[in-house]
């Protein structure tokens, strides 16, 4: 006995369609081409928040603006930015795993040193990263201190200022970072800058927020990897001195754009209201990896780790690998990316 034909089911209605009850209703039909033309042929062409960049090729990404991508990463007026050459594509997987587990990653913009770094993160994420030349060599992982390193670390600061003009707030990372709470819990107030200790010297949990005094030869040691900003004057006029020092040239800068942020942080500090983070919060990494008593004592407060205070893209792997933090093998599924060929 032949079996018998099923009626289709039609995905707008809840009663089953025969194909006679199909002929009887050619609206349905009319209704069926419409939603074809509109969700495949012209939504694709009006930036319907379905397809937000849905005919981009590769070369195009090339025109996506900085102001564009403020704008589409952008949550509460926020826009948590890294600087990432195409080498550093773990590291960068690795810290947004991090960043995904507190529910920040729709915020990120990666501001991509090359175009291999620009073409792969919007493959794999649309929208989320954003080219500004010129562009860098994508083949050389530039370490701590080299020439490379300081091509697009002097380059920061400019970066920062246009998002600020912008009008955004602007939270800025190093990608040899990984995040074990929510930083954003940490800003307390509401200050222009807020910014991080990079002495290995252990502070009373108490200790005060306002920028340290200089050492005896002058200086501060702030960190510049990690720093976050208010659209306000004050912060817009820390970005400035910090890239008038950085033009201004120095050999003392050669290699490293921290010395000048520290400069422009003192010479500013009667004009912008600064705010110094807990360091058992964000501990540097010549604290958190080298001294297990303090940080047995301070276990439950730190929220970002920073893998400084090493050189080498291997030994910065191989730390984090040995402290529990490098996720990318084993968690790469909760990355936007996913798992990186």
């Amino acid at each position: 006995m032949a079996q018998q034909q099923r009626p289709i089911q039609s995905s707008f209605s809840p009663y089953p369609l025969s194909y006679s009850s199909i002929s009887k209703r050619p609206i349905s039909l009319l209704l069926l081409l419409v939603l074809f033309l509109l969700f495949g042929v012209f939504l694709p062409w009006t930036g319907s928040p379905f397809f937000p960049f849905p005919n981009r090729s590769s070369s195009s990404w090339r025109d996506y603006s900085l102001a564009q991508a403020a704008k589409f990463t952008a949550k509460d007026g926020t826009v948590i930015v890294c600087a990432v050459s195409y080498p550093f594509m773990p590291f960068l997987n690795n810290w947004l795993i991090s960043v995904s587990r507190q529910k920040h990653q729709d915020k990120v913009l990666v501001i991509a040193e090359d175009y291999a770094t620009l073409y792969k993160v919007n493959k794999k994420w649309p929208g989320h990263a954003v080219l500004i030349p010129p562009a860098l060599d994508s083949r050389t992982a530039h370490n701590f201190g080299s020439p490379g390193f300081f091509d697009f670390t002097s380059r920061r600061p400019k970066h920062l200022l246009q998002i600020l003009e912008l009008g955004y707030n602007v939270m800025y990372n190093d990608v040899d970072m990984v995040w074990l709470q929510d930083p954003f819990q940490q800003l307390e107030g509401n200050h222009d800058a807020y910014f991080t200790d990079d002495r290995t010297k252990i502070k009373p949990l108490n200790h005060s927020h306002d920028l340290p005094p200089p050492d005896e030869n002058g200086v501060t040691y702030i960190c510049s990897c990690m720093i976050f900003l208010r659209p306000t004057n004050g912060a817009k006029l820390l970005m400035k001195t910090w890239i008038e020092e950085l033009q201004a040239g120095s050999k003392a800068y050669e290699g490293n754009d921290q010395p000048a942020f520290n400069w422009a942080l003192n010479k500013t500090a009667h004009q912008v209201d600064l705010y110094l983070l807990s360091q058992a919060a964000f501990p540097t990494g010549g604290l958190y990896f080298e001294n297990e008593t303090w940080v047995k004592e301070t276990k439950g407060k730190h929220v970002i780790i920073h893998n400084n205070y090493i050189v080498g893209y291997y030994s910065k792997m191989k730390r984090f690998n040995e402290y529990g933090l490098w996720l990318v093998d084993d968690h790469a599924l909760e990355s936007p990316f996913g798992k990186l060929e």
